[in-house]
């Protein structure tokens, strides 16, 4: 038992930097999907729709198994043999892919709902493009998403045990592997719950700190 301890050690970290970089990584997609929809350009405005539109319609694992083994299916077509991608990488791109596409929304919204005066008013008094958003959109863009965004970000938390069918040895993979073998699946199952719940609450803790930092009493959930 004590090296599975040591595997679930090892397991948390893989989960943690799966979610750090997919949620990195998604939020910047997410802003930049966001920026497409509100685009005057009917292109990227359509591309970011039908992105939005077909990966929220479409199961995450789904994704992640297209996304794993259409990876090495490229891969392997473009240098001529065959070529596996690995798990960590499809995971990743996979829920930065999912991730973002949720995340676009919540951007939207958020933006959405800041009046356009402001922007006229900033426009007004000499700022570029770029310093109207960054001064003047995204500090308030920030405050009205945070309390969905850190919904997502506990549903991409859980969802990276998800990874694990490709063959990520992440919190969920050891807990099937142990539950197998020391044939004891509800010690494990439990104690991977255990580690899943204590990054979630970790997580909730977290941006409960920044929503009262951020957000404004009456905005508080």
């Amino acid at each position: 038992m004590n090296g599975f301890a040591i595997q679930f050690l090892h397991g948390l970290s893989m989960t943690m930097l799966a979610a750090a970089i997919s949620g990195a990584l998604g939020t910047a997609v997410g802003l930049a999907g966001a920026a497409s929809k509100l685009s005057a350009y009917r292109i990227p405005m359509w591309l970011a729709e039908i992105y939005t539109t077909v990966i929220r319609g479409v199961p995450e694992l789904l994704v992640i198994l297209l996304i794993y083994f259409g990876g090495t299916a490229a891969i392997t077509f473009m240098i001529g043999r065959y070529v596996e991608i690995s798990a960590l990488s499809a995971g990743v791109i996979a829920l930065t892919v999912i991730f973002g596409a949720y995340s676009t929304e919540i951007f939207r919204g958020a933006i959405l709902s800041i009046p356009h005066g402001q922007r006229e008013a900033a426009s007004s008094i000499g700022l570029k493009s770029w310093q109207i958003w960054l001064l003047v959109i995204l500090p308030q863009m920030v405050r009205v998403a945070l309390p969905a965004f850190c919904n997502l970000w506990i549903s991409l938390l859980k969802d990276t045990a998800l990874i694990s069918v490709v063959g990520l040895t992440d919190i969920m993979r050891v807990a099937f592997v142990g539950a197998g073998s020391m044939r004891a699946p509800l010690t494990f199952y439990l104690a991977a719950s255990a580690l899943y719940l204590l990054l979630t609450s970790l997580s909730l803790l977290a941006f409960r700190m920044l929503e009262q930092h951020f957000v404004v009493p009456g905005q508080l959930r």
